[in-house]
């Protein structure tokens, strides 16, 4: 009778060579795409989301979604010239 411990495989994972020669020693930093003053934009209106003060643009209807407050807040900081990337439509 075979027991089951023999009778099953092992595979043992093998590192690929690739991976080693995939990383540059140089590596170009990485920069911010954000500001910490866009960053802080988006603060404020979460919080004025949550308390239910947030505002929509053109009805005034009251912000209920979390994306669209983030919107808000990064559209605020674009106005206000701070580092945030552009819309993308």
């Amino acid at each position: 009778m075979a027991t089951k411990s023999s009778a099953r495989k092992t595979s043992a994972r093998k590192s690929s060579p690739t991976r080693s020669l995939r990383r540059s020693p140089a590596r170009k930093k990485s920069t911010r795409k954000y500001s910490p003053g866009a960053t802080r934009d988006v603060e404020t209106e979460m919080r004025e989301m949550k308390k239910g003060r947030l505002k929509s643009g053109r009805s005034g209807r009251k912000v209920t979604s979390r994306k669209q407050a983030i919107a808000i807040g990064l559209s605020k900081a674009r106005k206000e010239g701070k580092k945030v990337p552009a819309k993308k439509s």
